[in-house]
């Protein structure tokens, strides 16, 4: 586990006013109570419009808190501006209290002039000036006058909807206000978000973030991006009721792609964006004329814009064109599936939501399903498998909650098996709208990706759409900028995208032709499969198959014919199937040749195979005519696993755009020939376990080459000569092989970051050209008998040139200040026997401290104590420990040192900088900010018992912040707030406490200190913080949450609570 800190000095939050009543009524009673009023009220009653009146007729001096109360709890004030209105000091009152609430509340206000000229009212003339004055005289109070001639001057100067009623009809004037009132209120009634809006708040956080709404001197676009049903419409929604009364005006134009594909759609779009904003309806008939007028009439107001559902650049053109449009602190927020439209839009910042996890996802899901927080008991498995299949995806989960709901166990058995084979038609209706606005090259390589390459290397699938003609370099970022597809780096970058999606394309194709499976272009459903190939079906359509057939049903009864009619076949890849024999046939078209358990030593005659790009057999009978007869110029791809007829590597010259070659588990292949080192293009080089294999090509000469994987290649005894620098490689895999010695040109290794030599029992030395290598990152010599023995004997390791040299002396004739290693990131690893012997010391002079090692890992190294050089080393800022048993005492750091990661070091007894720490001794290593000292039993066991020196743990010098106990099925990360002010002078840093707990039983730690079952963890010095007072601190942890008791076979997750502790320095008084 571990954690890290952040601070913030401030936080603020959106608020939502809370309304009691829709509408207060302040009017003078003798002027209008027994007919306007009573009409008026009546009136909005009817409508539904919730009204305050106050039916006082006996009114003191002084307002009651009450009344102020119900003001502050309306949402609209109409004020009756009547010519008594002024001579009471009651409605005055009122006035200012509804004009606070307007400035501070956003109060809505209506002023209707009854009987009275607003000028009057402006100015206090006439009849209306008469009786304000008359107050006055009787008051004597010209500070409260003045405050109260500012109010009517502001009311009478308020040009939003002023209301004069003079000789007009009453009851079509009441109706005017009717209608003004319903408009506001539907106007600020907050937007539907989620019956159940489970994890929406965080991904607000992250919005609000980015929106900066405290700042009122700039404008800022912010976009949310994400796949269909993701959730984004949502989000948008609830945003806007929390933000949207901090404005000016605000408009949520929703459905933008529906609606502007319908007749005039982006006009009609631009009459409901300015009639939202300013309360009057506008004919606009020409969409150019519209973006003037939005030009014109909002550039002076701060408005909130949402435009929901973008996907044209011309809809935000004509609704958005340019920033200069809106007034100063403005908003503008973009919901779309189409990530590239808002790079191109030019947001200010994008916001990818992210999926549910699996606890909100089953949550949701049971919140629709059983109206619970967690499924019933007996429908957790079912519940789990539910939340699965539907990834996080919100609507799904919503969908499928409400079709499952009421249903029993087989019910749910048989829908979960439905949706499995046919995805829900409400969520491939959504999800299916991004496919629909792809071009036709961009749908094949979508529908290619969810058939055959989810999961493969980026670089293998656009090679194949490449040669299929479908422009991968421009359609690729399509698809994922549309949300449809994911780029993520495992060992390579894969292309990936989400199981609903996968499932959607599945259906696309699907009901091309429900009854025809020849008729379609992708075969994937097992039964499919076997009927167009166990039968002749004739002409089809077919593109593309791919066979993963359910266990103990894998044999295929293969018509030797099947392939004969199917000329557009690019792919074929099958994963499981056992073929009864071999086809006579195969299409010339075919990308990609995929063949688990190839059932013969050739293929088909009249194959020529000029267009294949990826060329696999797995466990199959091929053997090497393949290299022999065929003429693969435009083969990229091409690897051999557990074939056991393979005997050799053919001349390869005639692929000479072959990139990868991959050979494993062929136990017969005893020679690769020479043409294989000359091959230009070839990134990897992989013979694991071919264990006969004795013969490589004499020479290498790939420049492009980044993997060279021999391992277990147990014949070989001799390596290559390297005829250039290649400064592509970065892994050298020679782990069991039988090699003697590293070739005299190892040095042209230049760009080697991995090389591993574990178990070379054969191996001597290793040579000096070593130290030429400034890339290398990691070292892993375990097992090499005599290189071990070398280090025991005299403690050398590199090969010299003669005896009477030490590799200290060497390494300093030969660098010159150069030739030494310039690594900046590096691990060695050895077993722990051989650890024993491993000159650490020596070792170090390989460097010289002004190298740019930064990051040293000698995880699993048995030393006993650090070398005492380690010191020297000024550049080194992270040092890794794990599982170094035998460590007892760490007593130097080097001086720049910031992390040190001493987790599993069960022996560590004394570490000089910690008790430093925690006796709040000032440290010579200022930079020093974590220390990971997770299963260190002694170092626990002495800090938690040394309480007289070591004050962390005494009573009263902490304060602790539990978090709330929770299950984890996996690794993940989780925080604890703590709530300020801090006082960083006053804290010396932040322990993190854990506690575990399996089933309400404590787990038996074998060491245990002072502290029960409390495990001090980790500890992290506050003093890189620029501020001197925290509002909140944010620790947050990692955990990789598994316990596996001894009698159960699988891992099994536990509850896990901990506490983060506040350490203040001890006072001076005690």
């Amino acid at each position: 586990m571990a954690f890290q800190l952040g601070a913030s000095s401030s936080s603020s939050s959106p608020s939502i006013f809370l309304w009691n009543h829709d509408v207060f009524l302040s009017f003078r009673g003798k002027d209008v109570r027994h007919n306007f009023i009573a009409h008026l009220n009546h009136a909005l009653c009817r409508s539904g419009i919730k009204t305050y009146i106050d039916n006082n007729l006996e009114r003191g001096e002084e307002i009651s808190p009450a009344l102020f109360k119900v003001i502050e709890e309306s949402q609209i004030s109409i004020i009756v501006l009547s010519k008594n209105y002024a001579e009471s000091r009651w409605c005055l009152d009122e006035l200012l209290k509804i004009l606070d609430c307007k400035e501070g509340m956003q109060q809505i206000l209506l002023p209707i002039f009854y009987h009275v000229d607003p000028t009057e009212v402006r100015h206090q003339k006439g009849i209306f000036g008469e009786s304000f004055n008359k107050l006055g005289d009787k008051l004597k109070d010209n500070a409260k006058m003045e405050k109260w001639k500012d109010a009517l001057e502001t009311v009478a100067n308020l040009s939003d909807f002023p209301l004069v009623c003079f000789r007009d009809d009453e009851s079509e004037f009441i109706q005017k206000i009717i209608m003004w009132v319903n408009q506001k209120i539907v106007k600020r009634m907050p937007l539907n978000v989620a019956k159940h809006p489970i994890g929406i708040e965080s991904r607000i956080r992250g919005i609000y973030q980015r929106l900066s709404i405290e700042r009122n001197d700039i404008i800022r676009v912010v976009g949310i991006f994400g796949t269909g049903g993701i959730g984004k419409t949502t989000i948008a929604n609830d945003i806007y009721n929390q933000i949207s009364s901090q404005f000016e005006g605000s408009c949520f134009l929703r459905n933008i792609r529906e609606t502007s594909k319908q007749g005039g759609g982006l006009i009609q779009l631009q009459n409901t964006l300015l009639s939202e904003i300013l309360g009057t309806k506008l004919d606009i008939n020409d969409v150019d004329r519209g973006v003037n007028v939005i030009r014109d009439r909002l550039q002076s107001k701060k408005i909130l814009l949402i435009f929901d559902d973008v996907d044209k650049m011309v809809q935000l053109e004509k609704l958005v064109g340019d920033l200069a449009w809106f007034g100063s602190g403005s908003r503008v927020i973009i919901t779309t599936r189409d990530q590239h439209l808002l790079d191109n839009s030019k947001v200010d910042s994008k916001y990818k939501v992210r999926a549910l996890d699996d606890t909100e996802a089953l949550q949701l899901f049971s919140l629709y399903t059983f109206e619970e927080k967690e499924p019933l008991k007996d429908y957790v498995d079912l519940s789990k498998q539910v939340t699965k299949y539907a990834q996080g995806l919100p609507l799904a989960l919503t969908v499928l909650g409400l079709d499952l709901k009421g249903r029993n166990i087989d019910q749910w058995k048989g829908a979960l098996d439905k949706y499995r084979k046919v995805l829900h038609q409400e969520i491939q209706s959504v999800l299916q709208i991004s496919y629909d606005s792809l071009e036709d090259n961009e749908k094949d390589m979508f529908l290619d990706i969810a058939f055959f390459f989810k999961g493969e290397p980026l670089a293998k699938v656009m090679e194949i759409f490449d040669s299929c003609g479908f422009f991968p370099a421009h359609g690729i970022q399509r698809l994922i900028d549309k949300c449809l597809i994911t780029i993520e780096r495992r060992s390579d970058e894969c292309v990936f995208m989400h199981d609903l999606l996968q499932d959607m394309g599945r259906e696309i194709e699907r009901v091309k032709s429900s009854k025809d499976p020849s008729k379609r272009s992708r075969l994937w459903f097992h039964k499919d499969v076997r009927e167009v190939l166990e039968e002749d079906t004739g002409p089809n359509e077919i593109e593309g198959i791919v066979i993963d057939l359910p266990e103990g049903d894998e044999e295929i009864s293969l018509h030797p014919e099947a392939f004969r009619h199917m000329k557009r076949l690019r792919v074929f890849i099958n994963r499981n199937a056992r073929f009864s024999c071999a086809p006579n046939y195969l299409p010339d078209k075919l990308r990609v040749l995929d063949w688990y358990n190839y059932p013969s030593p050739y293929l088909p005659l009249d194959f020529q195979g000029k267009k294949l790009i990826v060329f696999r057999m797995h466990n199959s009978i091929i053997n090497k005519e393949l290299g022999e007869r065929f003429k693969l110029k435009n083969l990229t791809f091409m690897a051999f696993e557990s074939c056991s007829h393979l005997t050799e590597i053919p001349d390869l010259s005639s692929t000479p755009n072959l990139k990868e070659l991959t050979v494993r588990y062929c136990n017969n292949v005893v020679k690769v020939h020479d043409s294989v080192g000359y091959l230009e293009y070839l990134s990897k080089l992989d013979f694991k376990e071919c264990s006969k294999l004795e013969f490589l090509p004499r020479s290498l000469k790939l420049r492009s080459l980044r993997e060279f994987n021999l391992a277990f290649c147990s014949s070989l005894c001799v390596l290559p000569e390297i005829e250039c620098k290649m400064e592509s490689i970065d892994l050298l895999g020679l782990s069991g092989t039988a090699v003697e010695e590293l070739p005299l040109s190892f040095g042209n290794l230049v760009g080697l970051q991995y090389l591993y030599l574990w178990d070379c029992k054969n191996l001597m030395r290793l040579p000096i050209a070593l130290i030429q290598l400034q890339y290398l990152h990691f070292l892993g010599i375990g097992g090499c008998t005599n290189i071990v023995k070398k280090m025991r004997d005299d403690g050398q390791f590199l090969d010299l040139p003669n005896d009477s040299t030490t590799m200290e002396d060497e390494i300093s004739n030969s660098r010159n200040g150069s030739n030494v290693l310039q690594v900046s990131n590096l691990q060695i690893s050895c077993t722990h026997s051989e650890s024993n012997f491993f000159p650490l010391y020596s070792f170090f002079t390989l460097f010289n401290s002004s190298t740019s090692l930064t990051v040293l890992n000698l995880t699993e190294i048995d030393i006993v104590s650090l070398p005492t050089n380690v010191k020297e080393f000024i550049t080194l800022t992270a040092l890794i420990l794990r599982n170094c048993h035998k460590l007892e005492v760490i007593v130097e750091l080097p001086p720049n040192i910031r992390d040190v990661n001493v987790m599993g070091c069960e022996s560590l007894e004394r570490f000089s900088e910690v008790s430093k720490m925690l006796e709040f001794k000032r440290s010579r290593i200022r930079s020093l900010e974590d220390i990971s000292m997770f299963h260190c039993s002694k170092m626990h066991e002495n800090l938690c018992n040394d309480k007289v020196q070591n004050p962390l743990w005494w009573k009263g010098l902490y304060h602790d912040y539990e978090m709330e106990k929770e299950p984890y099925d996996d690794a993940r990360y989780r925080g604890i707030d703590i709530e300020g002010p801090h006082y960083l002078e006053d804290i010396s840093g932040i322990v993190l406490v854990q506690k575990q707990v399996q089933s309400a039983v404590i787990i038996d730690w074998k060491n245990k200190g002072a502290t029960g079952h409390d495990i001090w963890v980790g500890f992290s010095n506050l003093q890189r913080f620029e501020q001197k007072v925290l509002d909140n601190l944010h620790v947050q942890f990692f955990f990789s949450a598994h316990y596996r008791p001894s009698n159960v076979a699988r891992p099994m997750p536990f509850y896990i609570s901990c506490s983060a502790k506040v350490v203040y320095k001890k006072k001076k008084n005690g």
